[in-house]
């Protein structure tokens, strides 16, 4: 995967990011809020040498007397006995090992100077705490190195700079905390951006699906919600009520590209099919018709889904003879095939009564026939059952100048379009290409497709169109 890889995967999922970092700021903040306030005091201290203050060679041979005593006093700092002398200093009710887990002595590196770092839980009790400890050491010190009185020692630590009173808690570290949190946040929703988008197969976009299979996207049909649930024809004469003018744009779109998809040999037949039941392909197909006739174009639209036909009721025609009866021998293409109203080169032949085997009337030599003598008239449109439940597609794909695959965004998976366009390769059928079906209007597929904001063209409330909904 390249940067511009993971870009798009941020702008498709960027508001499962975004919460997750919402959600790992609000923890963080949480989490700081629940912690104890903890303080931190230093105060210091000077190892020297008493009484050898008055020549400059007894000021160094302090100086190094006192330098080499100060590892040693810093290990007093962590004694029990300098823990109980601060207890009894200033009243505390603790033991003195939780009490010495709470001071932290040391020295700069080249310096006679112990600092000790006291924590409390309010600023007043770290700062006493700090002082009573630098006592405590000075007090021990004197006691092994003295007769116990203060200063006996002859070297001993001098009470230093007393503690200042702290402003502010030195735990928990709130903008660490935060900042901490928000990163595991963000880092938490771009893994699930990548992994939700890794193990999505669901189609999105017409550039996905076409470095997938090799396969041209030939049109993208916008979402129109309210369609979801019913069938309906696009007028593309521009009169009547509903406008539909991004739907209509998207059909005239395709018509575009199925035109100039091959000048020199432009295929006279098409089979239009999807992998299952949902995707659109019939009113797809229907308004893929009623288009190239809007366009001047003769068209003979051919129902033969033969397992569920609905082309006569989507065109409100009657449902008598049809496809079925011409194979059978029972009709000619002239007695059966049925104009639509309001389109003059439009014409329909319905399917029929349904076989009892109709894999086996599609791929017949008479319906070959009758698709070869239906082209020398007209372009010829075939309505097909889905490919991944019954071979009549495929079986039509070679009967035709090639399919049309009709896949749903976000409904068709890659992995039912491989096996689509498997089926129909397998019988050495031709696939013309794909159309994107349910395309959303906004968002990152929107803008990688067309964009079909602008309505031009109405809809006639009774011949309107769902033109995707099959």
């Amino acid at each position: 995967m390249e940067l511009r890889d993971y870009l798009r995967i941020l702008r498709t999922h960027w508001v499962g990011v975004v919460l997750l970092t919402a959600l790992g700021f609000a923890v963080a903040l949480g989490w700081n809020t629940l912690q104890p306030r903890v303080y931190t005091a230093t105060a210091s201290g000077y190892v020297t040498a008493s009484g050898l203050s008055g020549e400059t060679t007894s000021s160094l041979v302090g100086d190094q007397l006192a330098r080499s005593k100060v590892t040693s006093y810093l290990d007093i700092g962590s004694w029990r006995a300098v823990a109980e002398s601060a207890i009894t200093d200033l009243g505390l009710s603790t033991t003195p090992e939780a009490l010495v887990r709470s001071v932290e002595v040391s020295n700069p590196l080249d310096t006679v100077v112990i600092h000790v770092a006291a924590t409390a839980s309010s600023p007043e009790a770290a700062r006493d705490l700090a002082e009573a400890w630098i006592r405590g050491m000075t007090a021990q010190i004197d006691a092994i190195e003295g007769d116990g009185s203060p200063g006996s020692a002859p070297v001993t630590l001098i009470p230093g700079d007393s503690a200042r009173l702290p402003t502010s808690p030195s735990s928990p570290n709130t903008a660490l905390n935060l900042a901490l949190g928000t990163l595991v946040g963000l880092a938490l929703g771009i893994g699930y951006a990548v992994l939700r988008s890794v193990l999505d197969s669901r189609v999105r976009s017409a550039g996905d699906v076409e470095r997938a299979t090799g396969i041209p996207v030939v049109g993208t049909l916008p979402l129109e919600r309210d369609l979801d649930n019913r069938r309906e024809v696009l007028n593309f004469a521009g009169t009547g009520g509903i406008a539909r003018g991004a739907l209509t744009e998207a059909m005239r779109e395709l018509r575009t590209n199925l035109q100039f998809m091959d000048v020199d040999n432009p295929p006279r037949s098409i089979v239009v099919t999807s992998p299952v039941p949902g995707d659109g392909k019939s009113t797809t197909a229907a308004n893929l018709a009623m288009s190239l006739a809007a366009a001047g174009q003769r068209v003979v639209f051919v129902d033969a889904d033969l397992r569920r036909p609905v082309i006569a009721q989507l065109f409100g025609l009657p449902e008598g003879a049809g496809l079925t009866d011409i194979l059978a021998g029972r009709a000619t293409a002239g007695d059966v095939v049925q104009p639509v109203a309001g389109s003059r080169n439009l014409y329909v032949l319905t399917s029929g009564r349904i076989p009892p085997n109709p894999s086996e009337v599609l791929g017949s030599q008479r319906m070959r026939d009758l698709i070869t003598s239906l082209t020398e008239h007209a372009l010829v449109i075939v309505d097909s059952p889905p490919t991944l439940l019954v071979s009549d597609a495929a079986v039509l794909s070679t009967a035709t100048g090639g399919a049309l695959i009709v896949a749903s965004v976000g409904s068709t998976t890659h992995e039912m379009l491989d096996r689509s366009v498997e089926n129909i390769r397998r019988v050495n059928g031709r696939v013309l290409g794909l159309v994107l079906n349910k395309m959303p209007k906004r968002g990152r597929a929107a803008y990688e497709n067309y964009g079909y904001e602008s309505a031009g063209v109405a809809v006639d409330a009774g011949q309107s169109a769902a033109g995707t909904r099959g």
